[in-house]
């Protein structure tokens, strides 16, 4: 079933305060989507995000504080939006963490592990789980999409953990958009958007590499909205990056290798740096 526009239908967003999801909320209003529902941990830039968009006019938005790495919170928030605005139509599964520039054995706490995988791995599984069966049941057109990056499909140093947990993001990802197909309820669709680094200052210091720039926020935002809206399976920008996961099916490992570390793939993160605050 096709979407044309989010037009009158409810949209939630994590991560929703600022970089992509902020300018995903955006594209949600623009389109006037009756309710346009943030999620994110930062309460403070919530409320401004909020408050902005609320005076674009054109549609409602909520916001809840919530820290999606534990999902007590995440089973709460699902069960006031449903009290809220009822079910959803749209869901944007955005907020992730990327931490250190480290080799894996230099990691020095834990507990950076546990809240990378619980951010960008559990927790669109979790908040998915709160709201797709409603989508399921509804039988009217329905979208999930989910942020998962470049770093999904071709291994990279001194980002391990981060590629680990996006690696299982897409592979749930894909196969629950199997599942809805295989059990006839292809009026949900799910998008799995996998771009290389983006200047939302998440990933500062990070270099872009052969034919890489960094990319613009619009663009990623633009590609994947448009591709949501589609019910495009999966997504992989730029051009360069369907190349390296190409390569890397094709190539033997050692060739693949000295390829990625030639055009500059491999040192990437080598002066990352990451979101100050």
């Amino acid at each position: 079933m096709d979407m044309e526009t989010v037009s009158g239908r409810t949209v939630l967003i994590t991560g929703g305060a600022r970089g992509l999801g902020r300018t995903f909320a955006e594209r949600a209003v623009g389109e006037r989507a009756a309710d346009v529902v943030l999620w994110d941990i930062d309460g403070e830039a919530l409320e401004k995000t909020a408050a902005e968009l609320t005076a674009v006019g054109g549609s409602r938005i909520h916001h809840h504080v919530v820290d999606v790495s534990d999902p007590a919170a995440i089973a709460e928030a699902a069960a006031a939006v449903r009290r809220e605005v009822g079910d959803i139509d749209v869901l944007v599964n955005n907020a992730g963490i990327v931490r250190g520039n480290g080799y894996f054995w230099e990691t020095k706490d834990p507990a950076d592990i546990e809240k990378t995988v619980a951010i960008n791995s559990l927790a669109p599984m979790y908040i998915t789980r709160e709201f797709l069966p409603a989508m399921v049941s509804r039988r009217s057109p329905a979208r999930v999409l989910n942020i998962a990056s470049s770093a999904a499909l071709v291994a990279n140093p001194r980002m391990s953990v981060y590629a680990g947990s996006k690696w299982a993001a897409l592979g749930w990802s894909d196969s629950v958009r199997l599942e809805l197909e295989q059990s006839g309820n292809d009026h949900v669709k799910v998008t799995s958007f996998c771009p290389t680094y983006i200047d939302t200052g998440m990933f500062e210091g990070a270099k872009g590499f052969w034919f890489t720039p960094i990319l613009e926020q619009d663009t990623a935002v633009d590609t994947a909205w448009s591709a949501m809206k589609k019910g495009t399976p999966l997504v992989v920008i730029p051009w360069t990056s369907r190349m390296n996961r190409a390569i890397s099916g094709l190539l033997p490992l050692k060739v693949r290798d000295f390829y990625l570390n030639t055009v500059g793939v491999y040192h990437s993160m080598d002066e990352f740096t990451g979101r100050k605050g």
